[in-house]
């Protein structure tokens, strides 16, 4: 695969990754991921400080799909939506079949309750760092580490980054 054809796979992938969350399509997300994986979200103060703390961790498709299952069926939080916008995609590298990608995010959540309703935030800022692989010729996450830039929460983290 020439540089310019991964290039656009991943960010195909990327862009149909935050649809699919985006678009509430949560059963779908799991699949956007080998087996096994790594899914995290970790403030950037542990990444660099080398501390293993995650404030979500997942390695395998059936630990994503148990937290689609919670979030349907048994967390209680007020109806909301994410809206993500990506920058400075950038593939790092490449070795072994598998490409390492970075890319900026920041994820607005729009509230649909009654009291709420329609007001939009910043939720949530920060970096992917991504390890890519083909599985089947299809682009799958091995790794997604999600590092949010502040580990503060303004309320439950719900839905998948």
């Amino acid at each position: 695969m020439d540089t310019r054809e991964l290039r656009f796979t991943v960010e195909e992938l990327l862009h149909a990754y935050v649809r699919c969350i985006d678009s509430d399509r949560l059963e779908e997300w799991p699949e956007f991921f080998t087996d096994p994986c790594v899914y995290e979200v970790m403030p950037r103060e542990n990444a660099e400080q080398g501390l293993p703390i995650a404030m979500m961790y997942c390695d395998s498709r059936g630990m994503l799909r148990d937290r689609v299952v919670a979030q349907r069926k048994a967390n209680i939080y007020a109806p909301h939506g994410y809206r993500h916008l990506l920058s400075a995609v950038s593939v790092t590298g490449y070795a072994d079949g598998a490409a390492s990608v970075h890319a900026n995010y920041a994820v607005y959540r729009t509230f649909f309750d009654a009291v709420h309703y329609g007001h939009s935030e910043l939720f949530s800022v920060g970096e992917y760092r991504d390890t890519i692989v083909f599985e089947n010729g299809v682009a799958k996450f091995r790794e997604k580490r999600v590092l949010v830039d502040t580990a503060r929460i303004l309320s439950l983290l719900v839905t998948p980054l």
